[in-house]
């Protein structure tokens, strides 16, 4: 049985950690078929937004996979920890945008799938958090370096150097998630999220997403040169045409990514 599966609908491409036994955790296996899929994705441009979950009703990742850890030796462990980062690196640099549907436990490396994410929704009743410190090691796929961006440096330092494990809510309140909502809604609350997005210029959410990325770690006017030539992009677009044809003539305008 695979250990991520996808599936491609209506331009949205869901993307499953199939490890349901085992948490979703993440064995050698399992990331190597997730950089697969990721590195896919990156080239299917009829996919226009991705959608990450884990199966089942318990966890959406509960990161590394500890059995499989305490059997490899130390030059495995590294090749391991250097993969998970290449892949949520992948995942992060995703032209689409992202959203993870988080439904259940998201600790460790589970934690910073999301955090690699573009948006994340999550169900009421599921607790989160970068729990490494709790066994010896440090967050090793991003998470020290997403986190503090995300939600400023005092918090995020709290949160690893304590493995505070947090709910949904107080992940909104935070800012790590954008909504909490019942689990059976998680999904679904995912694709009106998706299509929301789908109904804009697809060259255009693609370039907005590349322009707020590339600008975040970078001065304000290197920033503002990013943005300018993220919108030169757009401006040759048959979309963006299209879209003024559509303004002049009070329809909906449709939009076919090019």
């Amino acid at each position: 049985m695979s250990t991520i599966l996808t599936k491609k609908e209506n331009g949205i491409c869901y993307v499953t950690i199939n490890r349901e036994r085992a948490l979703n955790t993440f064995n050698y296996d399992a990331l190597c078929a997730l950089q697969k899929v990721t590195e896919e994705i990156h080239l299917d441009a009829e996919i226009n937004v991705v959608i990450f979950t884990g199966a089942g009703e318990k966890a959406f990742s509960a990161g590394a996979d500890l059995k499989e850890r305490k059997t490899l030796k130390p030059n495995e462990v590294k090749r391991n920890v250097k993969l998970i980062g290449d892949v949520f690196n992948g995942i992060a640099s995703l032209p689409q945008p992202t959203i993870a549907a988080v439904n259940g436990y998201a600790f460790g490396g589970g934690f910073e799938l999301m955090l690699a994410c573009d948006l994340s929704i999550a169900s009421t009743d599921c607790q989160l958090g970068l729990t490494e410190t709790s066994w010896g090691i440090i967050p090793g796929a991003g998470g020290t370096q997403r986190l503090p961006r995300l939600i400023g440096e005092m918090r995020a330092k709290e949160l690893i150097f304590t493995s505070k494990k947090i709910t949904a809510e107080e992940a909104k309140e935070l800012g790590i998630v954008l909504d909490v909502v019942g689990r059976e809604e998680v999904m679904a609350t995912c694709r009106r999220l998706a299509d929301r997005m789908m109904k804009n210029g697809p060259v255009a959410v693609r370039q907005a997403k590349y322009a707020i990325t590339q600008g975040m770690n970078v001065d304000l006017q290197t920033g503002l040169q990013i943005e300018a030539k993220a919108y030169e992009i757009t401006i040759p677009t048959e979309d963006r045409v299209e879209a003024l044809a559509a303004f002049a003539e009070k329809r909906v305008p449709k939009f076919k990514g090019r």
